[in-house]
């Protein structure tokens, strides 16, 4: 196979995994003891498994497929302050995992990519979150950071004030978004990976 095909091959493959991606992002929901602007999605999925299965390079482009397609069918609600924050915490999660695993190719090197990535991307949005995100959001909607606090209280007593916010509520929700995302990304990666190769004919 030459670099061409293999070329062509590996951008249809991200092209589709940036479009489940988006499909998967789309498909959100709240969960108990967060508050409900905080939603939950595995969009991440798709991207982390092109950044194993392609590359670091693929897996950021996956994201930004993926973001792209959302804007294209849902627009913003949030003058792209959301979708901006979406694209830098992804990159968090995939670029690192994606890198640690290209130096490391094997069963323990992605169990302690998937791992770092978790912990790093999670402590990363409780910055982006406590600096960037909320106070952007709080200005788009003429909220007060203690009328987000409160919104979170209401849902997680542990909640009463910035600081309990970000530790009990942003940070243990990145937690199992990422989480999560790795556990599912471990379970399918190998076999849904042999059956790409096979079917596309990529060289391992």
């Amino acid at each position: 196979m030459n670099r061409k095909t293999i070329n062509t091959k590996t951008a249809a493959l991200a092209g589709m995994l940036g479009a489940i991606s988006a499909v998967l992002m789309m498909i959100d929901f709240s969960l108990p003891l967060f508050p409900s602007f905080m939603k939950f999605d595995l969009g991440e999925l798709p991207a982390l498994f092109g950044g194993f299965f392609l590359g670091p390079t693929a897996g950021c482009l996956i994201i930004v497929i993926k973001m792209l397609l959302k804007v294209l069918v849902k627009g913003t609600s949030t003058a792209f302050v959301g979708e901006f924050m979406n694209i830098v915490a992804s990159v968090c999660y995939v670029l690192p995992a994606s890198l640690i695993y290209k130096r490391d190719h094997t069963k323990s090197g992605a169990k302690k990519a998937m791992v770092i990535s978790t912990i790093f991307t999670g402590i990363v949005c409780v910055f982006l979150n406590a600096y960037v995100s909320f106070p952007m959001y709080g200005r788009l909607y003429g909220l007060s950071m203690e009328a987000i606090v409160g919104m979170a209280a209401k849902v997680n007593p542990l909640v009463h004030d910035n600081m309990t916010l970000m530790l009990f509520s942003v940070f243990p929700f990145n937690l199992l978004k990422y989480g999560v995302t790795s556990v599912l990304t471990y379970l399918i990666y190998k076999r849904t990976g042999n059956t790409i190769r096979r079917i596309m004919d990529f060289q391992s």
